[in-house]
């Protein structure tokens, strides 16, 4: 391999000839050889939209040239077109600031810049991080992209979702069944009911995290070292969260106070602790699907799932419910994540949070993880549920909890001993009250009624 050679503050580097990284990325990259995570896509294209709206706010207060501001911006544009990938070769096990993989895009738009100009104008730290600093930029590349990955994956997902279950409800409400509580026989229902806790729980879950955006729509971004702003002119901070609103279309502002914004690290547990719940309520969703799908002969076979692929290389003809299965697995990846975000944002120690890489890769993980589910799950799965009225109406009308229309009619005490004969002697409701003498055959007839119980 060709190398040249580049150099920083330390000292010279060898860097291969074809990269645009110089001798800070490339020390990063011999410094921490730990494990295979790097640094999400999602943070690196932040980055870009973050380093061309200081670019464009530090020559709107005239601190950059236009044909510096020019060109690094046409590089951030190319870096988010990804014509620049290869070029961000950094871990996510870092120094926990996140100040290697700063200057690894700043050393990649400043080659790319140069190479745009013609000639060696604009250098990593005195232009493309101007008014900046690795502390107030990790943090606000983080918020970008969990607003984008809140906003384009997981919302809409969980829309989609939302309204094929409403596409159940609508074609189910005729479906009468048995509920279950304690994974017992409970009262009746409908399935379109049922359904309609699920699309609640994705309703509730999306208002949620709606409800996170806010916090995370504050940058940290003007707040440079410590929160001071030392080195960034007035105004820099609205000025360059007004460009990045203007290039996401997100209503991003530079946080009120940037001792907090960069030392603190709530609005992303809040946020994540919506995508928790959303985890919560897709596992109760999943485990229902596949208790109701359990069978086909000896579960509770109510419902009719697709049948996707073989279930098992010894037993022919077996189908099991693997949606089901990998949405329960991301749900129980998203809950330790996250415990691990909870944790790591609670490392603020002094003006600083050093565990951010960890929280950016453990939050991007789970809102992708969450989306790319949901979609698999909604089109493979859920689109596919069908109630199976036949075996719903049979455990309806054998079931010993029906006899709860009778208390008001015979009492609480009448109407357990009438499930208790019924139960014991593995004969009917009916029989049992008129055995007992509770009821006449009129009387019975005219107050049970399942139907009428939803």
């Amino acid at each position: 391999m060709d190398y040249r050679i580049e150099s920083d503050t330390m000292g010279e580097m060898r860097v291969p000839a074809d990269a645009l990284w110089g001798a800070q990325t490339q020390r990063s990259l011999e410094n921490f050889p730990i494990g295979n995570q790097t640094m999400p896509t999602e943070i690196l294209d932040a980055f870009a939209t973050l380093k061309k709206g200081a670019a464009l706010a530090n020559r709107e207060l005239g601190c950059l040239d236009e044909r510096r501001c020019d060109a690094i911006a046409q590089a951030a544009d190319e870096m988010l077109a990804h014509e620049l990938d290869g070029n961000f070769p950094l871990v996510v096990w870092q120094t926990g600031s996140g100040t290697q993989s700063n200057m690894n895009v700043n050393e990649v738009l400043a080659r790319r810049a140069n190479q745009i100009l013609g000639e060696d104008l604009c250098h990593p730290n005195d232009h493309v991080n101007m008014s900046q600093s690795s502390n107030d930029t990790f943090p606000t590349a983080m918020h970008i992209a969990a607003v984008s990955a809140l906003r384009t994956q997981v919302i809409p997902a969980a829309n989609a979702l939302t309204q094929t279950f409403a596409g159940i409800e609508r074609a189910s409400s005729d479906a009468i069944k048995c509920g279950r509580t304690h994974l017992q026989d409970a009262v009746p229902l409908s399935f379109a009911q049922e359904v309609s806790g699920w699309r609640t729980m994705l309703e509730t879950s999306v208002a949620q995290i709606e409800a996170s955006l806010p916090g995370l729509c504050q940058l940290a971004l003007g707040g440079t070292a410590v929160g001071t702003g030392l080195n960034a002119p007035q105004g820099f901070a609205e000025a360059a969260a007004a460009h990045i609103a203007r290039l996401t279309g997100e209503p991003f502002v530079t946080a009120p106070n940037k001792f907090h914004a960069l030392t603190s690290k709530d609005a992303l547990v809040f946020a994540h602790g919506a995508l928790n719940a959303l985890a919560s309520n897709l596992m109760k969703i999943a485990n229902d699907v596949r208790w109701l799908a359990s069978g086909p002969r000896l579960g509770l076979g109510e419902i009719e799932i697709p049948a996707n692929e073989p279930g098992s290389s010894i037993m022919p003809g077996k189908v099991n419910p693997t949606q089901c299965e990998a949405l329960t697995m991301v749900a129980v990846q998203v809950m330790g994540n996250h415990t691990t975000i909870g944790v790591a944002a609670s490392q603020g120690n002094f003006e600083l949070n050093v565990f951010m890489p960890v929280i950016a890769y453990n939050f991007l993980q789970s809102a992708n993880l969450l989306a790319d589910a949901m979609r698999s799950f909604d089109a493979r799965c859920a689109s596919g549920i069908r109630p199976k009225r036949d075996v719903m109406a049979h455990n309806l009308h054998t079931s010993l909890m029906l006899v709860t229309c009778l208390s008001p009619h015979i009492g609480y005490e009448r109407a357990a001993a009438v499930a208790h004969k019924a139960h014991d002697e593995g004969c009917t409701l009916r029989e049992a009250c008129l055995a007992l003498g509770y009821m006449d055959a009129a009387a019975f007839d005219a107050a049970f009624k399942p139907e009428e119980m939803i």
